[in-house]
């Protein structure tokens, strides 16, 4: 599972990076959870969470962002500022890649500012 996870993140970081994005780190962890991508998109930090699901039958991978995953992704995420003052003044997104379907198969959708820190 993890190493299909980690395709799939280096599929969206290609993708976003052809559309002009710079990566910034990938897989930052903590104690609250892991940021998949942080990118740069301009003067613009995006926070990028990459998820897959083959079937929908739970709904789709966009969907599997709940509110707790959303809270801890902003925890992270602040971590991730702390760490990095340089990039403080910076504004942020949070943008979700999603892929649904067969691995081979799988429809991308990027969704730029998924949600928002309150």
């Amino acid at each position: 599972m993890r190493a299909a996870g980690a395709a799939f993140e280096q599929r969206a970081c290609h993708e976003l990076e052809r559309a002009g994005l710079k990566l910034l780190a990938r897989n930052y962890t903590t104690r609250y959870g892991e940021l998949d991508l942080v990118m740069r998109d301009g003067d613009t930090l995006v926070f990028v969470e990459v998820r897959h699901r083959v079937s929908a039958s739970h709904g789709d991978a966009l969907a599997s962002i709940t509110a707790t995953k959303q809270t801890r992704l902003i925890q992270t995420a602040q971590l991730w500022l702390s760490a990095h003052p340089q990039h403080a003044h910076r504004s942020c997104r949070f943008d979700v890649v999603s892929y649904d379907g067969p691995a081979e198969h799988a429809r991308m959708n990027w969704l730029q500012g998924a949600f928002e820190a309150n």
